[in-house]
Formats: C-alpha cells, sequence, structure tokens
C-alpha cells in the first residue's frame, strides 16, 4: 500500500540512517574524516581501525540504533498515525513495511545525504534493522558475530561470516514463513559479499587489518 504517509516514513528512516557517525565523530573529536585513512569507509569497522575502541564503540552503537530506529517507525505509526491498525503487529504486511523502510534506512548509511553520499557497508545498520523486525535472528547473528572476531581478531571476516549466516539462521533455526523476511536474509548475504570484495581479497592475501576487541 502506497500512501503519502508510507513515502514519508521511509524519507525519514532513509534521513535516519543517513547520519554518519564515523564522519561526524571523527570531524568532532578528532579533527579528521575517517574516509580519507585506512579502507575509506565511513562506517563502524574503519573508525575502530582509524580512531581506535574509544571511537569505534560510539560509531558501532549509533549506526545499529539508526537502523533500530528506522524500522520502528512502523510500531509509531501504526500506534498513532494508522487508523484501524492498517499495519497489525507480526502480520506479513506489517514486517514488509518494516523491511521497506530498513532497506531505506541501509541506502541512507551507504548513501548519506549529509556527507556527499559517501557512507560505509552498512553491517552495523543491518544488525540493528535485523534486530527491530527479528530480534532472536539478530542476537544469533550478533553472537556469530563476536566469536568469530574475539578468535581471529578480524571484523570484516567476523561481518561476512555473521551476514552469510543470517539467511541460514532465519530459515533452518527460526523456519520463518514469510516469503520478504527469507528473500531479504538472502539479500544480506550477497550484499555484504559484494561489499567486502576488497576484504575478502586482502584476507585471501594475508594483509588484512587486525583489531582486537580487547585492546
Amino acid at each position: 500500500m502506497l500512501t503519502t504517509t508510507n513515502i514519508i516514513c521511509c524519507i525519514v528512516a532513509y534521513l535516519l540512517g543517513s547520519v554518519p557517525s564515523a564522519v561526524w565523530v571523527g570531524k568532532i573529536f578528532y579533527g579528521i574524516d575517517v574516509r580519507e585513512y585506512g579502507s575509506g569507509n565511513a562506517g563502524a569497522t574503519n573508525t575502530f581501525r582509524v580512531l581506535g575502541k574509544r571511537a569505534g564503540v560510539p560509531v558501532l552503537l549509533m549506526d545499529i540504533g539508526k537502523g533500530y530506529l528506522a524500522v520502528q517507525l512502523a510500531t509509531i505509526m501504526n500506534i498513532y498515525f494508522f487508523e484501524s491498525h492498517v499495519y497489525f503487529p507480526g502480520t506479513q504486511q506489517f514486517v514488509n513495511f518494516k523491511l521497506a523502510l530498513g532497506i531505506c534506512a541501509l541506502l541512507g548509511h551507504i548513501f548519506p545525504v549529509y556527507v556527499g553520499f559517501r557512507g560505509g557497508k552498512g553491517v552495523a545498520t543491518l544488525l540493528g534493522i535485523v534486530s527491530g523486525v527479528y530480534p532472536k535472528a539478530a542476537l544469533v547473528c550478533a553472537c556469530i558475530f563476536f566469536v568469530v572476531w574475539i578468535i581471529t581478531n578480524y571484523i570484516s571476516l567476523a561481518s561476512i561470516i555473521s551476514g552469510f549466516a543470517f539467511p541460514f539462521v532465519i530459515m533452518l533455526v527460526f523456519k520463518s514463513s514469510i516469503p520478504s523476511m527469507n528473500i531479504f536474509a538472502m539479500a544480506i548475504s550477497i550484499l555484504i559479499l559484494i561489499t567486502h570484495q576488497k576484504n575478502i581479497e586482502r584476507l585471501l592475501k594475508g594483509i588484512e587489518s587486525k583489531i582486537s576487541p580487547f585492546r
């Protein structure tokens, strides 16, 4: 159902996703643009790489938070604006609306309007989106991410493995019966593989940067 309200929600979700946490934290507190260093991405991983944990953790939390808040717009609009609760929680229509908002937020993170459309890869924002749509699956994937990161010290590898695991978690562990959710899960794994091509190349060559979660 395409309505003016829906379009406005999608625009707001995009603007939320566009908040360039890494760029703003880097410029305000360190006087640098993280996109000019490391991998050149405006995301939590590159912030950890360039500025360390004191900057990386807040950016990670902000990137997760904006993805989560974007999909919660569906609940807010359903409670306060949609007559007769058009998108009743738990229905496929409601999940579809949440996913649409999540995709808009993800596009905002990758192509942020505030800083010249040069953003990050969206892994942390994806975690926030999934947390708002399917919390149990998000928790499992987050656990996979942190276990891989702790064992290998490669954030990129942790992102790739957790993203690749997501559709299996959704379809095999939780046995999702919502087609759009399953398609979204598969699309995420493909997207992460595409956006991490250079990381995969560096991993295969053994020259990918390591970042310890405990340093």
